[in-house]
C-alpha cells in the first residue's frame, strides 16, 4: 500500500494527510508472528509517544530516548501486521470453506448423476441397447472417477481448513495478549503522526513523480454540469499501484478510484493430451498444438521433451492439470486458495494423462474415418510398450520450436507422428519461457504403432436388427499393403454354419489391392441355442467374430458381424371375444390389445371381415412400433336373431397371420326405439332440453315371417300381446325420462319424453362451501391470534388457551359441516352455486340408459311384485349431453336465481330488483314467459334486447291478496338458452288485538272544563312490522249523509250515528295519542285518549278508527262520556229525551228573573228545579203457584272528581218518602248516605206487587232524591212497577 499516497493531487495530500501512508512506513513486509518481542507484549509505555513542539516555555515535557521510539515502532508495526494477517487469515478460512460447500455440492451432484447413468444402465440393458450399454459404462466408470477425486479434494481441504482454523485460534491468542499495547498506541497515534509529518511529506514528493493531477477548479457548478480532470501516470517501478483522488466540495469529501496495473504474461495450451490412435508402421500422422497469451506481455518461448533440460527452465514446474496460469506475486494463502481452486477445476474437466478425452478421440476416430485408416479393431504381431522415461524418436515437432510469442497473440506449432516400432509409444513434452514469472507448461502425446499386410477397414459389421426366417447381406472389403498376392480363407466361428455364411469361403487378394467377401445371414428359430455364448438371450444380442486366415501369417485377421436377432410375433390378447348377446338394433364394442414383440416396426391389417364386424380405428389396418400394444376396438353388430362364430384373421407385412376367435348370440327384442342415440344441442347450466321418442311394438300377428319374429337366438318366438318396458336411468344424472315405465300394445307405440338438465354436482358445492367457511374461520383465526399479541405478556397463558380452542374450533366447524349436507335453499349453497355457474368451461357427458322388456301389462302384476324382465331383451337408449355456461346469469344477490320477496302484508306491494348480465359474446334478443294474470307477481319492465357484457335490472313485484304463500317461474327466454326465475313470497295478514273488550271506551263523569284520560293497548301478532293510523269519526270528511233525517227522528233500531255532542269552542271532545306509527312484530303499541268536553251533556260519543297501512281497518272502539257542571251525578233509569243536542247555546233564564236584575243570586229552594228521573219495574208472573223473584233496578250516585277547590269532599244524597214506598212494595237499599271523591255509590231498588195490587192498573209513585256537594240538587224518581206473564 506504499503507493496508494502517490495517487493523490498534492494540494489535497497536503490538507489532509491519509492515515494508510504514515502506517506503511510503520510497518514492516516481513512480519512474521514469532517475532514480536516479548516487550510488546506488556502494557505500552505511555511516555514513548514522540514530543510535539513546544506551547509553553515554563511547560516543558521531557521528550523519550531512541530506545523507547524503536520499541514503540516495533509495536506498531507488529500489530498492523497482525491485523492484516487475521484479515487474512479469515478471508481464506471463508473461501475454503466456500469452495468445500461448493465440492459437496458436485459430489452430491455426480452421485445423483451416477444414479441417473445406473438406471438408464438397467433399462437399456432390459432393451437389449448394447451400443448404449457400452457408452453408460463408459460414463459411469468417469462418474466414479470424479467422485474420486472430489472425495480426495474434499479431504485435502477439510485438512487446511482444520490448519487454518488452528492458526487463526492462535492469532486470536496474541491480539487478545497485545490488547493493552493496542489501546496505548491508538492513544499515542497522534503524536506519532506529528512525528511523522516531515518523513511523510518526503513520500509525498517521491510518489508525486510517478503521478501528476492537473485540475483547474471552475468555481460553483450548476446541477448537471461537469468539468475535466487531467491524470498523467508515469511508471517508474513494475507493480500494481491503487489508490484514488481525493476532491472537496462544500457538500462534502469525495473521490475517485485509480488503478495502474503492470504487464503480465497468461500462457496456456489448448490440449494436454493428444491421441493418435493406431497407425501402421511406416506411415505418418500430423496433429497441432496452439500455445495462446492471453496477456498484455509477450516473452519468448521454447518445445522441448520433459527430460531436457534448457537455460530458461529456472521457473519451478507445474504439476497440477490446469493449463491456463496468470504470472503475478501471491502471498501463501492466495497460493495454496488457487491451488485448490485449481485441482477443483481438474476434477472436472481433466483426465488422466494415459486415457485420451472423449472430445479429442471423438475428432480423432472423425479425421482417421476421413483419411481411410483403420480406427479400431486392429490385430497386432507384437506389442511393445516403452517407457516414457526412454528417447522416443516416432514423435517429433515442426519446424517452429521455440521464438518470441506476442501479446494477445497464438502460436501453433505440428507435432508430427511416425510408427517405426509395434507397439504403443507416448512421450511428455513441455514449453519453457524466458519470463522467469511464467510456469513451465506439459502436455503428452501418446500413439499406437502395428504392422499387419492385411485388414479389414470395417472390422465390426453391424446388421442392425434382424428377424428370424428372414435373410440378410452385407459385402466384407479386405485390404492388403503386401505387394504380392495373398490366399485368403473365411471361417465362421462354431455353432454358426446353418445361419451364418461367407461366400467365397477361399479368394486370393492381389498385391496392394482389396477383396470383397459376400455376407449371408438368415437366422433360425434355433439360434439362441445354437450360437452358444456368443448370443446374449436376454439382450438379444449376436456378436459373432469371424476369421480371415493369411497364408503363411501366423495371427489371423479378425472381425465381428453384430445384429440384433427378434422375433416377428404379433400378439392378440384376449386370444377369444365372446361378445354375448347383442341386439338387431344395436352395436357391441369390446377392445383388444395387439402387441408387437418384434424390435422393428411391423405394419398389419386385419383381412375379410364379415358385414356384421368393423375394427377400427384406420379400419384395422396400421403400423405398430416396437414393443407397442395398441388397443384396437372390435365392434360387432347383428343382423338377425342367431347365432354367432367366426373368426378374425391380422396379417403382417410379412405375410405372417394371426387369428381371433369370436361368437355372440343375435337377439330380436320385444320392443323397439324410435331412436336409439339422442343428441341434444348445448344446453345452459340449469336449462332444459328436452327429446321425444317413440317405444314401438311392431308385432301384430303370430305368422310372421321367421326373420323378423322377436326371438332370443336360436329360441321359441316370444308372444304376441301387451308388452312392458322400464328405463333404468343412472343415479344422479341430470336426465329424466317421462314416462319411464309403460306398456305397448301389439301395433301401437308410446310417446317418451326425455329431458336433459345439467347442474352441477352437489359434492362440488359443497366443497367449495367448505372451502370458502373454512378460509373464513382461518382468517378470523389469524385476526384472533394478532390481537391476542397485542395484549400484555401477564396474560399469555390465557391467550394460548383461548387460541387453542379457536383453532379446535375453526378446526372442528368444516368437520361438523361435512356432517351436516348444506340444504339446496340454503344461501350458502345457492351463493356458491352462482359462484361456480359463471366460470363453467362446458362438459361433455354421454350416458346409456337401458330398457329392459317384459311381456305382460304393468297392470297385471300382483301389488309391488316385478315383471319378469330379460336381461337379453334389453334395449339402450344413447345419450349425448352437452353442457355449457349460461349466456345470462343473474348477478345481484349473489347471483342467486331465486327472488324471495319474503313476507308481505295482504294489500300491501313488495319490490325485488334482479339485476341480470350478458356474458355471452352476442347480443341476445329477450322473450318471457306469461306469469299468472290473476296472480301476485308482475314483471314491470320486461327488457327486450342485452348487449353483450351488458347488465340491466328486472323490475318485480308481488302483491299478495290472501295470507299464502306465492310461487311462480318467470323464463328470461333466448336464442342461446333459457335463465329460469323463482319467485317466492308469502303473503302476511296484519293481526292486532285490542285490550278494550266490547269496541267502547267509556271515559265516565268529568266536569265540564276539565279533562281525563284514559289507555288502552293495540298488539301486533303478526311477523311484520305494521303502519298504523287513528281517524275520529267526528274530524273524518262524510259523504252520501247530507240528505239523511235527523237521528232523533229514527227510532233507536236505526240509528247507525256514533258522533254525539260536540264542544262549542270546535275543539274535539275526544284525542288520541300517537295518532300514527309503526309497531314491530310481536310489540304492544300503547294509547291515551283524552276526554275533554267544554259543556254539560250526557250524549259526548265519537268513534276511534284503527287504520292498518292507510287502508284496512282494524279495529272501531266506541268513545262515550258526561260532563257536568257540578261534582255530583245521577245515573240509571229510563231515558226521557234524545242524544243529539243543538249546537246553539240556549241560556236558561228563571221565569221569575227579571230583566232589570243586574247580579242574579242563586235559586230559591220553592223555584229549584226538579230533575226527572223514570224507574220502570217489571215483575214477571211465571207460575201462580210459585212465587217470582222481585223486579230489581240500580241507580248510581257518584262524586266526580276535580281539581277544583271546593269545601265539599263528599256528596251526600238522601231519599224522601221511603215508608211510603215500602207500604207499596218497593224496597230500596241504601236510601241515604255519601259518596267519596272519584267515587259511586249504588242504590239498589226492588219491587214485589203488595197482595192488593190490580195486575191490570200499572203502580205509579214518586219520591224526591236530593243530593248535596258543591250545590245542592233535587231529583224527582218516578217509579212505575207493572206484573207481565212473560219476559
Amino acid at each position: 500500500m506504499e503507493e496508494d499516497a502517490s495517487l493523490f493531487p498534492k494540494k489535497l495530500l497536503d490538507d489532509a494527510p491519509l492515515v494508510e501512508d504514515e502506517t506503511d512506513e510503520l510497518e514492516d513486509p516481513e512480519f512474521v508472528l514469532g517475532s514480536v518481542p516479548g516487550e510488546a507484549e506488556n502494557k505500552a509505555d505511555p511516555g514513548s509517544s514522540c514530543p510535539g513542539k513546544e506551547q509553553n516555555a515554563d511547560k516543558r515535557k521531557q521528550r523519550p530516548d531512541v530506545q523507547d521510539r524503536m520499541q514503540a515502532s516495533l509495536l506498531r508495526r507488529d500489530l498492523s501486521h497482525l491485523d492484516q494477517l487475521h484479515e487474512e487469515k479469515d478471508l481464506f478460512i471463508q473461501k475454503t470453506r466456500e469452495e468445500l460447500r461448493a465440492c459437496r455440492q458436485r459430489m452430491g451432484l455426480l452421485a445423483k448423476q451416477q444414479e441417473s447413468v445406473v438406471a438408464g444402465l438397467a433399462a437399456e440393458r432390459a432393451a437389449g441397447n448394447m451400443a448404449a450399454v457400452g457408452r453408460l459404462e463408459e460414463a459411469s466408470q468417469r462418474l466414479c472417477s470424479e467422485l474420486g477425486n472430489e472425495g480426495d479434494l474434499q479431504a485435502k481441504m477439510t485438512a487446511v481448513l482444520q490448519d487454518s482454523v488452528s492458526a487463526m485460534w492462535h492469532i486470536e491468542i496474541q491480539e487478545r495478549q497485545l490488547e493493552d499495547a493496542r489501546k496505548s498506541a491508538r492513544a499515542e497515534a497522534p503524536a506519532a503522526r506529528k512525528c511523522l509529518q516531515e518523513r511523510g511529506a518526503s513520500g509525498k514528493a517521491e510518489r508525486n513523480r510517478l503521478l501528476r493531477v492537473r485540475f483547474d477548479p471552475p468555481g460553483p457548478m450548476p446541477a448537471g454540469m461537469s468539468c475535466e480532470v487531467l491524470v498523467t501516470f508515469k511508471p517508474t517501478v513494475n507493480k500494481d499501484l491503487e489508490g484514488n483522488v481525493s476532491f472537496l466540495a462544500q457538500t462534502g469529501r469525495f473521490s475517485v478510484p485509480l488503478k495502474c496495473s503492470a504487464k503480465k504474461c497468461s500462457l496456456s495450451l489448448d490440449k494436454e493430451l493428444i491421441d493418435f490412435g493406431s497407425y501402421v508402421v511406416g506411415e505418418t500422422a500430423s496433429r497441432t498444438i496452439t500455445l495462446t497469451n492471453l496477456g498484455g506481455l509477450g516473452t519468448r518461448f521454447k518445445f522441448l521433451l520433459a527430460s531436457e533440460c534448457c537455460e530458461m527452465d529456472a521457473s519451478p514446474s507445474v504439476f497440477n492439470t490446469s493449463s491456463s496460469f496468470t504470472c503475478e506475486d501471491k502471498g501463501f494463502d492466495s497460493k495454496v486458495a488457487t491451488s485448490f481452486s485449481e485441482q477443483l477445476t481438474a476434477g472436472n474437466e481433466s483426465v488422466p494423462a494415459d486415457v485420451p478425452s472423449r472430445k479429442e478421440s471423438g475428432k480423432l476416430d472423425i479425421k482417421e474415418k476421413e483419411e481411410g485408416r483403420p480406427v479400431e479393431g486392429v490385430t497386432l504381431t507384437t506389442i511393445v510398450t516403452v517407457p516414457p522415461n526412454e528417447e522416443q524418436t516416432e514423435f517429433s515437432l515442426g519446424e517452429i520450436i521455440e521464438g518470441e510469442i506476442g501479446p494477445f497473440s497464438t502460436i501453433k506449432v505440428p507435432v508430427i507422428f511416425t510408427p517405426i516400432v509395434p507397439g504403443t509409444v507416448s512421450t511428455r513434452f513441455k514449453v519453457v519461457f524466458k519470463n522467469q514469472q511464467c510456469p513451465t507448461l506439459y502436455f503428452k502425446v501418446v500413439g499406437v504403432a502395428i504392422d499387419v499386410p492385411v485388414w479389414v477397414p470395417k472390422p465390426n459389421v453391424d446388421l442392425k436388427i434382424c428377424m428370424y426366417d428372414r435373410l440378410y447381406q452385407d459385402s466384407i472389403l479386405v485390404h492388403t499393403r503386401s505387394k504380392a498376392a495373398l490366399r485368403l480363407n473365411f471361417e465362421v466361428c462354431k455353432g454358426l454354419q446353418g445361419h451364418l455364411e461367407l461366400l467365397p469361403k477361399t479368394g486370393c487378394i492381389q498385391a496392394l489391392s482389396s477383396y470383397s467377401v459376400r455376407l449371408k445371414f438368415l437366422p433360425r428359430r434355433s439360434l439362441p441355442e445354437d450360437a452358444g455364448k456368443y448370443f446374449d438371450k436376454e439382450s438379444r444380442v449376436l456378436e459373432a467374430p469371424m476369421t480371415i486366415r493369411v497364408a503363411d501369417q501366423i495371427k489371423p485377421v479378425g472381425f465381428t458381424v453384430h445384429a440384433i436377432v427378434t422375433t416377428s410375433d404379433l400378439e392378440l390378447s384376449p386370444s377369444g371375444v365372446d361378445f354375448g348377446y347383442c341386439t338387431i338394433y344395436e352395436a357391441i364394442r369390446t377392445q383388444v390389445s395387439l402387441c408387437n414383440h418384434s424390435l422393428l416396426p411391423q405394419e398389419f391389417g386385419f383381412v375379410g371381415l364379415p358385414k356384421f364386424v368393423d375394427i377400427q380405428p384406420n379400419d384395422g389396418f396400421g403400423t405398430i412400433l416396437p414393443l407397442e400394444t395398441l388397443q384396437l376396438d372390435v365392434i360387432f353388430q347383428p343382423t338377425k336373431a342367431k347365432e354367432y362364430n367366426f373368426e378374425l384373421v391380422c396379417k403382417s407385412e410379412i405375410n405372417r397371420c394371426f387369428k381371433l376367435t369370436c361368437r355372440a348370440v343375435g337377439v330380436h327384442p320385444l320392443l323397439e326405439l324410435s331412436h336409439y342415440q339422442v343428441k341434444f344441442a348445448a344446453t345452459s347450466l340449469y336449462d332444459t332440453s328436452v327429446a321425444t321418442l317413440y317405444v314401438i311394438n311392431s308385432r301384430l300377428s303370430v305368422n310372421s315371417p321367421t326373420p323378423s319374429v322377436p326371438r332370443i337366438g336360436l329360441e321359441d318366438a316370444s308372444p304376441v300381446g301387451p308388452t312392458s318396458f322400464e328405463f333404468l336411468l343412472p343415479s344422479d344424472s341430470p336426465i329424466t325420462i317421462s314416462p319411464s315405465v309403460g306398456t305397448v300394445w301389439p301395433g301401437k307405440r308410446c310417446l317418451v319424453r326425455v329431458a336433459f338438465r345439467p347442474v352441477l354436482t352437489s359434492e362440488l358445492i359443497h366443497q367449495e362451501a367448505l372451502q370458502g367457511l373454512t378460509k373464513e374461520a382461518e382468517a378470523k383465526s389469524d385476526t384472533a391470534t394478532q390481537r391476542k399479541d397485542q395484549r400484555r405478556q401477564s396474560f399469555s397463558i390465557l391467550r394460548l388457551q383461548n387460541r387453542d380452542r379457536l383453532f379446535q374450533a375453526s378446526a372442528s366447524q368444516p368437520l361438523e359441516l361435512q356432517k351436516e349436507d348444506l340444504m339446496s335453499s340454503s344461501q350458502e349453497y345457492q351463493a356458491v352455486q352462482a359462484t361456480l355457474t359463471r366460470p363453467f368451461q362446458g362438459k361433455f357427458d354421454k350416458f346409456v340408459v337401458p330398457c329392459v322388456v317384459a311381456s305382460g301389462d304393468t297392470k297385471d302384476r300382483k301389488g309391488t311384485e316385478p315383471l319378469s324382465f330379460s336381461p337379453h331383451n334389453t334395449v339402450y337408449l344413447e345419450l349425448w349431453c352437452p353442457a355449457v355456461a349460461p349466456s345470462i346469469v343473474v348477478t345481484s344477490d349473489k347471483g342467486k336465481t331465486i327472488a324471495d320477496f319474503g313476507d308481505i302484508a295482504v294489500g300491501q306491494r313488495g319490490i325485488k330488483k334482479v339485476s341480470i348480465q350478458n356474458i355471452s359474446p352476442e347480443h341476445l334478443d329477450l322473450e318471457y314467459s306469461v306469469l299468472n294474470p290473476n296472480g301476485p307477481f308482475v314483471l314491470l319492465n320486461p327488457i327486450r334486447k342485452l348487449v353483450s357484457g351488458e347488465t340491466q335490472v328486472l323490475k318485480l313485484s308481488f302483491s299478495p291478496r290472501e295470507s299464502v304463500l306465492a310461487q311462480e317461474m318467470l323464463e328470461v327466454i333466448t336464442k342461446r338458452g333459457t335463465l329460469s326465475l323463482a319467485l317466492v313470497g308469502t303473503g302476511v295478514a296484519s293481526v292486532t288485538t285490542c285490550s278494550i273488550e266490547g269496541g267502547v271506551l267509556n271515559m265516565g263523569y268529568v266536569i265540564a272544563g276539565e279533562s281525563t284520560s284514559a289507555g288502552f293497548k293495540l298488539q301486533n301478532n303478526s311477523p311484520l312490522p305494521i303502519k298504523f293510523s287513528m281517524q275520529l269519526d267526528s274530524l273524518s270528511t262524510r259523504s252520501g249523509g247530507e240528505h239523511r233525517l235527523p237521528q232523533f227522528l229514527a227510532s233507536p233500531a236505526q240509528r247507525t250515528e256514533v258522533v254525539g255532542t260536540q264542544n262549542y269552542s270546535g275543539q274535539s271532545v275526544f284525542s288520541v295519542v300517537p295518532v300514527e306509527g309503526v309497531m314491530e312484530p310481536g310489540r304492544a303499541q300503547d294509547f291515551t285518549v283524552t276526554f275533554s268536553p267544554d259543556h254539560e251533556s250526557l250524549y259526548f260519543s265519537d268513534q276511534l278508527q284503527v287504520v292498518l297501512f292507510e287502508k284496512e281497518i282494524s279495529h272501531q272502539i266506541l268513545l262515550k262520556g258526561s260532563a257536568r257542571k257540578y261534582m255530583m251525578f245521577v245515573e240509571g233509569g229510563d231515558p226521557l229525551d234524545v242524544p243529539v243536542e243543538s249546537l246553539t247555546v240556549i241560556p236558561a233564564l228563571h221565569p221569575e228573573r227579571t230583566e232589570g236584575d243586574p247580579q242574579p243570586g242563586p235559586p230559591s229552594p220553592e223555584a229549584e228545579e226538579l230533575k226527572p228521573i223514570l224507574v220502570t219495574l217489571a215483575y214477571v208472573q211465571l207460575d201462580t203457584d210459585t212465587p217470582a223473584p222481585p223486579a230489581t233496578r240500580e241507580l248510581q250516585v257518584g262524586c266526580i272528581r276535580t281539581t277544583q277547590l271546593s269545601p265539599k269532599k263528599t256528596v251526600e244524597f238522601s231519599l224522601d218518602s221511603v215508608a211510603s214506598l215500602q207500604h207499596e212494595g218497593f224496597t230500596i237499599e241504601p236510601s241515604k248516605g255519601f259518596v267519596e271523591r272519584g267515587q259511586t255509590k249504588t242504590i239498589s231498588i226492588s219491587w214485589m206487587p203488595p197482595i192488593d195490587f190490580d195486575p191490570d192498573h200499572p203502580l205509579m209513585v214518586s219520591a224526591l232524591l236530593q243530593l248535596r256537594g258543591d250545590v245542592k240538587e233535587t231529583y224527582k224518581v218516578l217509579f212505575v212497577a207493572q206484573v207481565v206473564t212473560g219476559p
